[in-house]
């Protein structure tokens, strides 16, 4: 008998007590799609997410090249690496997408953290006296603007990451927060290349 089947006779089968687990954390990434500009497109994407019970976190779209009528869509959504793997496969299958680009993994892969993403919220105070002194310099704190003002409330717009807008938000609750409307996040990759 050789010294390698002597190795493998005197080696113990694998116990499942011993094998490791492997557990695939759950990612949040932002897909950039790029569509025809058609009617049930959105549909389409959508119903692909649902179907399959995936989750949208954040979504927006707009057309971006009139010329060619094609819009782009961004996507937040969390999973695991297979699952996202599988989004993204699964939305390149469908007809009127032309291309699928991971925007987080594109980051990274140019050394970056995350891709460059801002959202913009509209949001609504009502106040009088001091809670409208404060909300205004909180405001200018956080490099929001007056869009509209009476006597009773104000609409501040403000852009920034989701995490800053999230934080306005949570300050303005006590100063006579009403109302909030947020566009989404819209994302692009970092470098000189396109997407």
């Amino acid at each position: 008998m050789s010294d390698t089947e002597t190795k493998l006779s005197n080696t113990a089968p694998p116990s499942a007590y011993f094998i490791p687990e492997f557990v695939d954390t759950t990612e949040t990434h932002t897909l950039s799609v790029l569509v025809d500009n058609e009617p049930g497109v959105l549909a389409r994407v959508i119903g692909l997410f649902s179907g399959r019970g995936y989750n949208i976190e954040s979504l927006t779209v707009s057309e971006t090249e009139h010329q060619k009528h094609l819009s782009r869509i961004t996507i937040v959504t969390t999973g695991t690496p297979q699952v996202l793997r599988q989004i993204r496969s699964q939305l390149e299958r469908l007809i009127p997408v032309h291309r699928v680009v991971d925007l987080t993994r594109l980051a990274v892969e140019r050394g970056f953290e995350k891709p460059l993403e801002r959202e913009l919220a509209l949001v609504k105070v009502t106040g009088t006296g001091e809670h409208r002194v404060e909300a205004l310099r909180l405001a200018d704190a956080f490099g929001a603007r007056v869009i509209d003002a009476n006597i009773g409330h104000f609409i501040f717009e403000i852009t920034g990451r989701s995490a800053k807008i999230e934080q306005f938000v949570q300050i303005m609750a006590p100063l006579g927060l009403v109302e909030v409307s947020r566009t989404g996040i819209a994302a692009v990759s970092r470098g000189p290349e396109a997407m």
